[in-house]
């Protein structure tokens, strides 16, 4: 993604009758200590999460302890953190650093393509676990028969299919939208909401579509994840021990846990109307979906789930007898 440094213009200047090029990402617009503070920081963040999605990624793959659906969809959602934290955080870096910069608009509207197709993915992936772990408690003799190898890989194919098809359809209707100036996105990257209040054409079928995605992507999935864990929890509390109860449960609650945080952020910065916000808080809220969520999500599972610390201690066992 090209972005170049470009002083500020005035951001009240009236639209001008002209095709924008390229926007400007204003970023955060706070002193150059500050700004150099929380780059160092989410540049120690980044790494931290490309090593700890790519540790999960690696230890899936190689131990044999691992491989297993559940394993296999956690592998899945470390993708989609890799896929999203590439996606946003670099650019995010060099505007921060030079406090602001242009993008091209077929980077922008490219950036927003993968964001949306890694927000639409993990909605539906999350889905996906909560029916394992509900398969895996609930139908314990039937799991091995349903979810076989070949019925998680088709699973998971058909998630990313229509994550990336559908918002392809997405994206092209918005980036056909007339965007005539001013270009300035007081964001760190570029997403639908500042995209469309730069819009001087009709946006009303964009509307349209994103209520109509809502229901497959988020009110269909949510509901799916509800009643899984309420027959979980059903059947945990029907189980006589407490012993099997804390066994039980504890297969499924980092997976909760994920879930909880995932869908707290996502409705903090989709559902809380706009006008109830400050800049600076959505903001926030964008960097605890974008940032936090992908940082935690392989931490709650290594220090949460035996079998990955397990994999963790033969690997360095192994390299340590080599």
């Amino acid at each position: 993604m090209t972005v170049k440094n470009k002083e500020i213009p005035d951001v009240s200047n009236v639209r001008e009758n002209k095709t924008v090029t390229e926007f400007l990402l204003l970023g955060f617009q706070v002193s150059r200590s500050f700004r150099i503070l929380l780059f160092c920081l989410f540049l120690v963040v980044y790494v931290l999460i490309i090593c700890g999605n790519l540790l999960i990624i690696t230890l899936v793959s190689t131990s044999k302890i691992l491989h297993t659906p559940m394993y296999f969809f956690i592998s899945q959602l470390s993708i989609t953190d890799l896929l999203l934290t590439t996606d946003i955080v670099p650019t995010m870096l060099y505007v921060l650093l030079n406090n602001g910069g242009t993008v091209t608009f077929n980077c922008c509207i490219t950036q927003f393509y993968f964001f949306s197709t890694s927000e639409a993915f993990e909605c539906l992936l999350l889905t996906v676990m909560s029916y394992d772990r509900y398969v895996a408690i609930c139908n314990p003799l039937r799991y091995s028969t349903l979810m076989t190898i070949r019925h998680c890989v088709i699973l998971i194919s058909s998630c990313w299919l229509f994550g990336f098809s559908v918002m392809f359809m997405y994206t092209v209707t918005t980036a056909k939208l007339d965007y005539c100036g001013p270009n300035v996105i007081d964001h760190f990257f570029c997403d639908l909401v500042p995209l469309l209040e730069l819009a001087c054409s009709d946006t009303f079928i964009v509307f349209v579509q994103s209520y109509s995605l809502s229901l497959p992507i988020v009110f269909i999935p949510t509901t799916i994840i509800v009643l899984s864990y309420t027959y979980i929890v059903r059947a945990v509390l029907r189980i006589p021990s407490s012993t099997g109860r804390q066994k039980a449960f504890s297969t499924c609650s980092s997976h909760l846990i994920v879930v909880c945080i995932f869908y707290w952020t996502i409705f903090s910065v989709y559902i809380v109307p706009e006008n109830r916000k400050t800049v600076t808080m959505s903001k926030i809220l964008y960097l605890l979906y974008t940032v936090f969520t992908p940082l935690v999500n392989p931490i709650i599972y290594s220090l949460r789930n035996e079998d990955i610390r397990k994999a963790v201690q033969e690997i360095l066992h192994k390299r340590v007898i080599w």
